[in-house]
């Protein structure tokens, strides 16, 4: 039995990094590919939203002269790489998926709608959101809200580098301790960086939990679908 029948996976694109400096490491991304595999084999239906962070991101782009509405548009297209490289991953372990871009860019995949992602979800097949929300201003952490929400999804699983959220960034601060639960509001009030503010106000407002998790450590994944207490907890 599993916690959760459907949910939003939102990966991080620098993850997909691994140990190198840029672009996609190929164990990660089938070490990611594994535990997604073995999770759709537990009957859950997944949805996912994979950053472009490891190829272009619009806003440090924009810092360097870039227009930003440009930069967002060179991001939206980093994911879709990233999308097509797990899409490809997931095949070569024998899992179906479906990559649907916010943006018409057929054949490298089909063109987004509500009622195309659930047909996929209830196959059994793996949804790939790529693209973003197709618009420029808006993270993929907002556009993993929105297609969370309208997948309506029981949670969004936000797999990162470290395991839950903590007081300050514990790479940066030693001291820094972990929360198991905690609110929206709280988020707020301490001015925590879980993800950007659009994102965070949205799943709020339309009851979506988000679970943050280490999903570099292999077998996370399941056990967060398994109700295992890793990971923080964000609730209404």
């Amino acid at each position: 039995m599993t916690t959760y029948k459907r949910v939003l996976l939102k990966l991080s694109g620098e993850s997909l990094m691994g140990e190198q400096a840029y672009g996609i490491d190929q164990e990660r991304l089938n070490d990611y590919a594994m535990q997604i595999k073995e999770a759709v084999a537990l009957g859950v239906q997944i949805g996912i939203v994979i950053g472009g962070g490891n190829i272009f991101r619009g806003l440090s782009g924009a810092a360097k002269g870039f227009d930003r509405v440009k930069g967002d548009q060179m991001g939206m297209l980093a994911t879709v790489i990233n999308s097509l490289a797990l899409n490809s991953a997931l095949t070569a372990n024998g899992v179906k998926s479906k990559v649907l871009t916010a943006i018409r860019m057929e054949p490298v995949g089909e063109f987004y709608s509500k009622d195309k992602a659930i047909e996929t979800l209830e196959r059994g097949e793996v949804a790939i959101f790529s693209a973003g929300t197709g618009n420029p201003y808006f993270t993929t952490d907002t556009g993993s809200s929105l297609r969370g929400i309208e997948i309506e999804a029981d949670a969004m699983l936000k797999g990162t580098r470290v395991d839950g959220i903590y007081t300050a960034d514990p790479e940066k601060d030693p001291t820094a301790t972990k929360f198991d639960r905690i609110s929206f509001d709280e988020i707020y009030n301490r001015g925590l960086k879980v993800m950007d503010l659009t994102a965070t106000t949205m799943c709020k407002e339309n009851h979506l939990p988000i679970v943050v998790f280490n999903m570099d450590k292999k077998g996370n994944l399941l056990k967060v679908l398994s109700g295992e207490d890793i990971g923080t907890l964000v609730h209404v």
